[in-house]
């Protein structure tokens, strides 16, 4: 619980101190660990990390997961607070600090040794400006909503694992949210109704929702232009002339249940082949595009 009489801490001052790393170990049992300012494994992390991987977790996740409990350890350890000592109000401040402080800016790793390049890449983009390709924003000066919620749900799961094992705090310092207190999520669901959204962490941020990226005609051209393979080219035409989304794994192509292949004895990759063009594409089809 929070303490009203707890200390009273001057978050908008607070740097956190590049103490600790996440190191890869190259060892397929333990692929990422923890270390401390001595370079000693924080081995709470480390049992957190053999859990993640027994659940079927890859590589990158483990590393995400880690980057998220580095940024943790580091404000306890300048607070000089215990993993296992924490309160909600140290989680408290650790989510108002995430909301309101700006990045860091750290040194590049090319210059912390006095070595400045011959050019060094500059940020051609205001922050939030969208990239002309993608569509992609550029990173602002604050932590994105999405990246707070992740660390949130990290954190909070770090705490309930050690909870169950008997090895971390009695309370768990990110508690759930108020209305998720009388039983589970969805918990008197009507059958009938499409699920709601309901909140899980209590000092997890709301994340907006994203729009589809689009990309614009004259940077499409420019990318068909590139291709240099009148496969990709036919199914890159295609996929603009029906409004394709490529589903992003196996699973979500064959929930679709269909699919545009592409070969050497296809129609229309003859039809691209003899004309170079991709205005001779079919504007209907299938609802996703793979290659063979």
């Amino acid at each position: 619980m929070v303490d009203p009489c707890g200390p009273k801490r001057d978050l908008a001052s607070l740097v956190l101190p590049e103490i600790g790393r996440l190191a890869e170990t190259g060892d397929p049992w333990a692929p990422y660990q923890l270390l401390d300012s001595v370079d000693g494994v924080v081995e709470p992390v480390a049992v957190y990390f053999a859990e993640l991987q027994a659940a079927n977790c890859s590589g990158t996740t483990i590393r995400s997961y880690g980057l998220d409990l580095l940024w943790w350890f580091r404000f306890i350890w300048l607070l000089e607070v215990g993993w296992n000592r924490a309160e909600q109000s140290d989680a408290r401040d650790f989510a108002r600090w995430m909301q309101l402080a700006d990045k860091p800016v750290r040194a590049h790793w090319r210059r912390r040794d006095g070595v400045t390049p011959a050019s060094v890449a500059t940020a051609s983009r205001a922050p939030s400006t969208p990239n002309a390709v993608t569509g992609k924003s550029a990173p602002g000066p604050k932590y994105a909503a999405s990246t707070r919620a992740h660390c949130e749900t990290v954190l909070r799961s770090f705490y309930d694992f050690h909870l169950e094992q008997g090895t971390g705090p009695v309370i768990n310092p990110f508690p759930l949210d108020r209305s998720r207190r009388a039983g589970r999520a969805h918990a008197h669901h009507n059958p009938m109704e499409p699920f709601k959204r309901e909140k899980q962490g209590r000092y997890r941020p709301n994340v907006p929702q994203r729009i589809p990226r689009r990309i614009p005609d004259d940077k499409f051209n420019e990318l068909f232009a590139s291709l240099r393979h009148n496969r990709d080219r036919a199914l890159d035409s295609a996929g603009r002339a029906r409004g394709v989304m490529v589903p992003r794994n196996a699973e979500q192509r064959d929930q679709a249940g269909c699919s545009t292949t592409v070969t050497p004895t296809t129609p229309s990759y003859q039809r691209l082949s003899a004309t170079g063009t991709a205005a001779s594409m079919p504007s209907t089809g299938a609802t996703s595009a793979k290659l063979t």
